[in-house]
């Protein structure tokens, strides 16, 4: 239900007679329309949490010559002031030096912009699908500190809280490898200060024509700066080469700076040969080899040659290794993927990428870790093609999707052991195996490999191993369930229950189906989360699951809460909490039972929620649960508070917020604030009240999620009134009220309104306070559980 535009009108639009003028930033001013006595006006709270500063731009690498012009035009568009947002395009053939040029002018002049440096690799040239923008935005909010509310699994929604973090922000953003305009335009800034830096092998004429941007087309480089480029790699190895030779080189390499990089490396390894006779091994290579280009570009005639040239240099195990590496589904990757990839072990697997790195035919980003630029991964693979049999190229794929989903399940066992298992394909005799010691080590592994894993059960697919993409989206759910990754998360869900119909696995699409419904209803999508569940609960009882269905009505029911269809929550959950103790589950039951506590609480009925609550802290404390337990103080708070007991209530949330310190969870500690807040203005100190609040908004505006900050904002409201300042009370609460109606959360709005009519009362505006009580009024005639009933009759009554 949609708040009616009557009641916008009537509670936000100023009257005709109001002007207002703005110097400095929208944080340091006060917008109203009636000032009065009373006013307060303070400082920014001292624990205000400083959002972090992304600092993403990859290493530059070294060798960069020439482009003296191209770097004195992006200096200028500096120099010109950054007076609206900018955009630039940078473009040219594949190979030409776009990202080096960009990535080394953007670290020369990183000091210009304070607030961070985002970059994204958008693959748009990659043999996999270019990266979508919701994955790009995901990435970037969470850097910038916004994991909860701002990440969903709508892309305008992602982009709207996006364009809003960078209000007032000045921020470098590197968007490279762009295959189109969409993949880009939800990704700029709507805001003057930040510079967005494209790279493509196309023009993208939408750019310069909507959004502005200016072209800077990169050509290769002239005869000096090639046999510079030349010159940089082979000094020291090959001084007395003839320049004559060398200028002819660069000319079979058209001048093309990734195929120049490749010929100088593959020069200065040989040093005692003479260029004379390098050169002619190019030239018989260049007519047996066909170019690489399908775009016929001549630029692009001397790529594959080059690639040749090199890759026949390579001893036979390397060339092996690295035409394999071609098939794997990314083109990122560890050297334990690549002994999984090629059936080798590690050891072994990292002597032969040495080889291949030392030809300049794969680059190494970390100690074990490698890339391969997708023109050489094009090229591999079509090596492997070539020379491996399509039997030999399924079982490398096989071997490397099995080894990412067995690592998977140990970081799972790790991460979420509580989660049920998936019996796995089995992983070949000799793969690597993999080991955590403690969580934050799988996590780590976690994130490095998260790009890849999405690329291995779309690899899964595509090559016909439907047992792997489904298993692998399984356990990923596991992880996906600890950090939220929407994008990452639907994506994989939704290959995996099409993989799970192919290989008539009616329990795996359960499984998949629940975990859509998951993820939906943790990205506030809950009319699709909702159609989800309601299939895994189907498919539970066809397959007569007891355990799946319990855990499937536990979820279903946690979302009825979320959408308040109270007497619905109630009854899947009593469902789940029969059948979990019918199978003597000790773990879940107690769970369910505080989710149940939570609906008594709802529906006002706090004597009902205190005895399960004190139980399940209990049984947490055993199990050393401690986000449980952090969150069942703060449930327990709640209902000694609604049951009068206020010190109870708040010795309970200071042992929550005390957890949520301990486990360093800035998430639960911005929230169970808000029930220590609550405590502390029953209990008669308001003035540890407002500090109390004013941290769970600074935290809450750190991570993004803005229901919560709507809450810390009517509770600030609800402190203000309780210290006699009713004009600054009816403004946080005025906040909080656009935040709830964007959301679209009724009942929310609703108690927000009623808080607003106590204020507007308090502040003089008695018509006001009626226009709220109205709206509110309307609001809560959806409701029929008792608490709204109760509410509706009390504002009624006034």
């Amino acid at each position: 239900m949609k708040w009616p535009i009557s009641s916008l009108r009537r509670v936000y639009e100023p009257r005709e007679e109001v002007t207002s003028s703005l110097s400095g930033t929208a944080r340091d001013v006060v917008q109203a329309r009636d000032v009065r006595g009373g006013i307060h006006f303070h400082a920014p709270a001292t624990d205000r949490v400083r959002p972090p500063v992304p600092y993403q731009l990859p290493y530059a690498g070294g060798g960069f010559v020439n482009r003296h012009a191209e770097r004195e035009a992006l200096d200028r568009l500096l120099d010109d002031g950054l007076a609206s947002a900018r955009v630039l395009l940078v473009t040219g053939t594949a190979g030409v030096g776009k990202t080096s040029l960009v990535l080394h002018w953007s670290h020369a002049v990183r000091d210009r912009f304070p607030d961070g440096q985002l970059y994204a690799d958008l693959h748009g040239y990659d043999p996999q699908a270019p990266v979508r923008y919701e994955r790009v935005l995901e990435s970037f909010l969470r850097v910038l500190g916004a994991p909860a509310d701002a990440v969903h699994a709508e892309g305008e929604h992602m982009a709207a809280a996006f364009r809003s973090w960078l209000a007032g922000r000045r921020l470098l953003i590197v968007l490279d490898n762009a295959a189109s305009v969409s993949q880009v335009r939800p990704l700029l800034p709507a805001t003057p200060g930040c510079l967005v830096i494209v790279t493509s092998r196309h023009r993208l004429p939408g750019l310069t024509i909507r959004e502005g941007a200016r072209r800077l087309t990169l050509d290769v480089l002239d005869q000096d700066g090639s046999v510079a480029l030349l010159r940089s790699v082979t000094q020291g190895y090959r001084d007395e080469d003839d320049p004559a030779q060398v200028v002819e080189l660069a000319s079979l390499c058209a001048r093309l700076p990734l195929a120049l990089r490749i010929a100088a490396e593959r020069a200065a390894g040989r040093p005692l040969m003479h260029l004379a006779d390098l050169i002619g091994e190019l030239r018989d290579e260049s007519g047996r080899w066909e170019v690489l280009s399908a775009e016929g570009e001549e630029e692009s005639e001397a790529v594959r040659p080059v690639f040749t040239w090199s890759y026949r240099a390579l001893p036979s195990d390397a060339a092996r290794l690295f035409r394999l590496l071609g098939l794997h589904p990314g083109p990122d990757f560890s050297d334990t993927a690549a002994a999984a990839l090629a059936g080798v072990d590690v050891r072994t697997a990292r002597r032969l990428l040495d080889v291949v790195a030392a030809a300049h035919m794969v680059d190494q980003t970390a100690p074990d870790r490698f890339r391969l630029h997708d023109l050489l991964r094009a090229y591999a693979a079509d090596q492997a093609r070539l020379e491996q049999t399509p039997q030999e190229c399924h079982d490398a794929l096989r071997r490397v999707l099995t080894w990412y989903l067995h690592t998977v399940d140990a970081v799972q066992a790790r991460v979420a052991p509580q989660e049920p298992r998936v019996e796995l394909v089995p992983a070949d005799a000799g793969l690597p195996e993999p080991q955590f010691t403690e969580a934050a080590q799988a996590m780590q592994w976690y994130e490095a490999e998260r790009d890849n894993l999405v690329a291995a059960v779309r690899a899964a697919t595509s090559g016909g191993l439907d047992r792997i993409a489904w298993q692998l989206a399984v356990v990923l759910r596991a992880v996906y369930m600890t950090n939220n990754p929407f994008q990452d998360w639907l994506a994989t869900s939704q290959i995996g229950l099409e993989a799970a119909r192919r290989d008539g696995d009616r329990g795996a699409e359960a499984e998949l189906e629940e975990s859509l419904g998951m993820a939906y209803a943790q990205s506030q999508c809950l009319s699709a989360a909702a159609e989800h569940y309601e299939s895994a609960l189907t498919l539970r009882r066809t397959l007569r699951d007891t355990f799946g269905e319990a855990l499937t009505l536990n979820g279903l029911g946690l979302l009825e809460l979320r959408r308040r269809n109270l007497a619905q929550a109630q009854a899947a959950l009593e469902g789940s909490r029969a059948l979990f103790t019918a199978l003597n589950d000790g773990f879940w039951e107690p769970r369910v039972a505080v989710n149940l506590a939570q609906v008594e609480l709802e529906l006002g009925h706090p004597a009902s929620a205190l005895g399960p609550l004190r139980r399940g802290i209990d049984v947490f404390r055993a199990h050393g649960d401690r986000h449980a337990e952090g969150n069942a103080l703060r449930l327990l708070a709640a209902a000694e508070l609604d049951s009068g007991n206020t010190n109870a209530a708040l010795a309970h949330a200071e042992q929550a917020v005390a957890i949520a310190t301990e486990i360093r969870s800035t998430a639960a500690e911005g929230y169970w604030l808000l029930a220590l807040g609550d405590a502390q203005r029953a209990i008669g100190r308001p003035t540890q009240a407002l500090a109390t609040c004013r941290r769970a908004a600074a935290l809450q505006e750190q991570l993004g999620d803005r229901a919560r900050q709507a809450a810390a904002w009517d509770s600030l409201g609800q402190t203000c009134l309780q210290l006699g300042r009713a004009q600054e009370a009816s403004e946080w609460h005025r906040r909080a009220l656009v935040i709830y109606r964007d959301l679209e959360q009724t009942w929310e709005m609703a108690r927000t309104l009623a808080h607003l009519a106590d204020a507007l009362d308090r502040a003089g505006t008695p018509q006001e306070a009626a226009d709220a009580r109205a709206d509110a009024c309307d609001l809560l005639t959806a409701f029929t559980d008792p608490r709204a009933v109760r509410l509706r009759e009390s504002m009624v009554q006034r």
